[in-house]
């Protein structure tokens, strides 16, 4: 085992999109190819409890990046708007239809400190290859000096459109493939230089559309057999939306199989990934963190979505919690399963604990540093039992046993055993038997979102229905309507 660990270390950071923490070979499915990320979880740690701060990607992402929850950071849904300057798109970009919602690019982090920020000004070179989905995507921002990304949230997986040199342009080509190859192009231009670097990978797969016509044949044929016990078949959940694609029979198959083919996809591209650190000679000087931006149901519940596949929003354990893995051979110990309750909003002081860099505030945000667990010590002096999590007007706190979920201001709430149902089938919210469990629970939900939002963000006040952000949010705002 190498014992140089003083060297600063490479960071490649990897975000899934849409992944449940069910859809990984090494998280028990048998039937979903994986085999890399199988590798990383053999060669590190996969955490089996660790949860997005908001089951939707664009306030995940801003969650990551700067520490802060969606009641701090003010981006509280997908955003829908302010992605690209509409004044600036060419005619045949224009004429794909995909911008209709834009108007002008909103910059929705604006003033506020992200990790990256800090590493670029400690000497690290950083890039991006893949999804932003943070507004104002054409502009290089937040410390990255390399920027290859998608133009919004989303895109077709063939004939994406993606912005290059600052240009919005439609590719002909798989989105996987062009985030892998944009990303291997990013580590050869690192050769020789004496500066570490940071290497955000941030995947679209396997967010929808699943139907054949979106996947390379040969990937989606080679789940034809596959009889996708790995996922439940239940009835439509009643709260189910109408604009999520959604399947039964045949089509419950064809969107399975898109979807484990894209996350297959996916896998191959992390595979090149690790081969390239290992052909440059430095796989052990390089940390690789893999994780999803928000859980998935795949059917699970009856739901075909993550926490807006309903209305009202879900807090499904399926929505919540993401797949998590740390990798580093001879620094991080290997083939571990942690089972700490961790956060998304736990990144940002990891990442800076680990490297030895701090910034004036880090002490008001609402994580801590796991950074023992990454050195194969125990977690101590941290209020590990609890995780919390919110998506507008919904918000619940969950233990290793019970989770509550509130939804302001009329409901309805929700309470269950995780222990004895970790399904989440049966809701004790009326139970006066565990009423003192919901009390208490509640009781200190209020207290923490009360400590660490910003009131002028606070989401429990804004119309937050799932459907896309469309301003800046808060009293702040630009006057119109912030959420569609």
């Amino acid at each position: 085992m190498r014992k140089d660990i003083d060297v600063r270390p490479n960071i490649v950071f990897i975000l899934s999109d849409d992944q449940g923490s069910w859809a990984m070979g090494c998280a028990g499915n048998k039937e979903i190819r994986t085999p890399n990320l199988d590798r990383l979880a053999r060669e590190g740690i996969r955490f089996d409890n660790f949860f997005c701060t908001s089951p939707v990607c664009s306030p995940a992402r801003a969650s990551i990046f700067t520490g802060r929850i969606p009641s701090a950071h003010g981006v509280h849904d997908w955003i829908r708007s302010g992605n690209v300057d509409i004044e600036q798109l060419d005619e045949k970009v224009l004429e794909s239809g995909r911008f209709q919602d834009e108007r002008e690019a909103i910059s929705y982090l604006d003033g506020q400190t992200t990790y990256t920020e800090i590493l670029a000004e400690n000497g690290y070179t950083c890039g991006l290859s893949g999804k932003w989905h943070l507004g104002n995507s054409t502009v290089k921002q937040k410390g990255f000096q390399h920027w290859f990304t998608l133009a919004r949230g989303g895109c077709p997986y063939f004939k994406p459109d993606v912005v290059k040199d600052g240009k919005v342009v439609l590719e002909d080509r798989y989105i996987t493939d062009l985030i892998t190859e944009d990303a291997l192009g990013f580590l050869d231009a690192q050769k020789g230089k004496k500066n570490p670097f940071y290497l955000s990978v941030h995947y679209t797969a396997p967010h929808s559309p699943w139907e054949r016509e979106h996947h390379p044949a040969d990937l989606y044929d080679s789940y034809a057999d596959c009889p996708f016990e790995s996922v439940p078949d239940e009835p439509i959940h009643p709260w189910q939306i109408a604009t999520c694609p959604r399947g039964s029979g045949k089509k419950r198959r064809e969107l399975l199989q898109g979807y484990y083919a894209a996350v297959t996809a996916m896998d191959m591209g992390i595979g090149q990934i690790i081969s390239k650190l290992e052909d440059m000679g430095i796989r052990e000087d390089t940390l690789i963190v893999f994780m999803g931006d928000n859980g998935m149901n795949m059917g699970h519940h009856g739901i075909w979505g993550k926490g807006n596949g309903t209305f009202p929003l879900n807090m499904y354990d399926t929505s919540v919690k993401i797949p998590a893995i740390i990798s580093r051979p001879g620094s991080v110990p290997e083939d571990i399963v942690d089972t700490n309750l961790l956060s998304q909003y736990d990144i940002m002081p990891t990442f800076l604990d680990y490297l030895g860099y701090t910034f004036d505030g880090i002490d008001k945000l609402p994580g801590s540093s796991f950074t023992p667990i990454l050195k194969g010590e125990e977690l101590l002096d941290r209020e590990n039992v609890v995780v919390f999590d919110e998506y507008g007007p919904v918000r619940m706190i969950r233990t290793k046993d019970w989770k509550y979920v509130h939804r302001y201001p009329y409901g309805p709430n929700e309470l269950y055993n995780i222990k004895s149902d970790p399904y989440e089938k049966d809701n004790l919210i009326d139970d006066q038997d565990v009423c003192h469990i919901r009390k208490e629970l509640k009781a200190l939900l209020d207290n923490w979102f009360y400590k660490y939002s910003d009131p002028k963000f606070d989401a429990t006040k804004e119309p937050v229905r799932g459907f896309g952000q469309l301003n800046i949010a808060g009293p702040d705002g630009h006057g119109t309507k912030a959420f569609y």
